[in-house]
């Protein structure tokens, strides 16, 4: 893993898209895993956070479960990001102190539409990371990830939700959006956070 160079892409880019972040084995353990869960266990994602959360179906459609740990690759992928957290301290004196994370299912017809992960000075969240668990997606299976330049219509990424591929970037700085799954899709969709009091 060269962290350095994830590091100083994030200094001066903002973005860096990482594919095959993970040893494939553990990548298909985290597939198995989400989609055997059953379904009455996710949660009808909302916008907004802790008290403020309202459910608002015109702007995304998907679910979600919280990663808890308690199965073996959780606690795997759980500590790849740990070390990716210290590396990024380390090399970037950014002060995350937490990550957490959820699965993020989104079925044929799912969406988010544009948004920030953090407002300005507003958030604990510094830094989103989504990692994706689709095999053999297509273009035409749509549900891309879009990200838009800072305070602008213009698209800096457009990425594929292909299996192995991690998306990282400043939570506050970059809107983005899902597109519209014409299939299953699923990710694990993550935080780094700092201790900023509100």
């Amino acid at each position: 893993m060269n962290y350095e160079n994830i590091a100083n892409t994030l200094a001066t880019d903002g973005v860096i898209i990482l594919p095959d972040f993970l040893p494939s084995k553990l990548t298909e353990q985290l597939y198995q895993y989400i989609s055997n869960i059953p379904a009455d266990q996710f949660s009808q994602a909302g916008i907004g956070r802790n008290n403020n959360v309202q459910i608002n179906h015109e702007i995304r459609n998907d679910v979600t479960l919280w990663l808890n740990g308690k199965s073996p690759c959780e606690r795997t992928y759980l500590m790849a990001m740990n070390e990716l957290r210290h590396q990024l301290n380390e090399k970037l004196f950014l002060g995350l102190f937490d990550y957490e994370s959820h699965y993020s299912h989104y079925k044929m017809g799912s969406y988010y539409q544009r948004h920030v992960d953090a407002f300005e000075g507003r958030s604990n969240r510094v830094i989103t990371t989504v990692f994706y668990l689709n095999h053999d997606w297509s273009e035409n299976d749509g549900g891309e990830l879009v990200i838009y330049k800072h305070n602008s219509k213009e698209v800096l990424h457009r990425i594929s939700p292909t299996f192995g591929t991690l998306a990282i970037f400043l939570s506050e700085k970059f809107p983005h959006e899902v597109l519209t799954a014409n299939r299953d899709r699923y990710s694990i969709a993550g935080w780094f956070r700092i201790d900023r009091p509100f």
